[in-house]
């Protein structure tokens, strides 16, 4: 059985350094706790991390967002542009930030489509993005 499962992980592109792992699956199918054939098992493991492959563009651009809301600062953005539209003098007086760090975290908001920027004049007031994404960050942040 090993010998036959060591074959189809080998032709599967996983490694053969790996051997050990697949000795973990059969044990892991034997105690009951995955109710599938070892074979089975490894083919449907391998058509998972396919799946995941097919997602690594959308993965990557989950990465950056999430990467963009991991600063204190830029949630604190958020939050205030949840409350009302604010002009940069306006973020960084409440943040008591410069005004080249408050333009730092608002451009990295901002390539990520998280904020919008709108000019009066020679005013530039940033909202949070009317998107579908922005509504569910939103969310996720009111739960906290």
């Amino acid at each position: 059985m090993i010998s036959l499962l060591y074959e189809t992980l080998r032709e599967s592109s996983m490694s053969v350094d790996n051997f050990t792992l697949t000795e973990r699956l059969e044990r892991l199918v034997e105690s009951g706790l995955r109710p599938q054939d070892v074979l089975e098992y490894v083919t449907h493991l391998k058509e998972l991390s396919e799946e995941v492959e097919r997602s690594r563009e959308a993965i990557r651009l989950m990465s950056r967002v999430f990467k963009a809301l991991s600063h204190p600062t830029r949630l604190k953005i958020l939050r205030l542009l949840s409350l009302r539209d604010m002009c940069v003098c306006e973020i960084m007086v409440v943040l008591d930030a410069t005004q080249p760090t408050t333009s730092h975290h608002l451009n990295i908001l901002e390539n990520m489509r998280l904020i919008e920027e709108r000019r009066e004049g020679k005013w530039v007031f940033y909202s949070i993005a009317k998107t579908e994404k922005m509504k569910r960050i939103q969310q996720l942040i009111q739960l906290m």
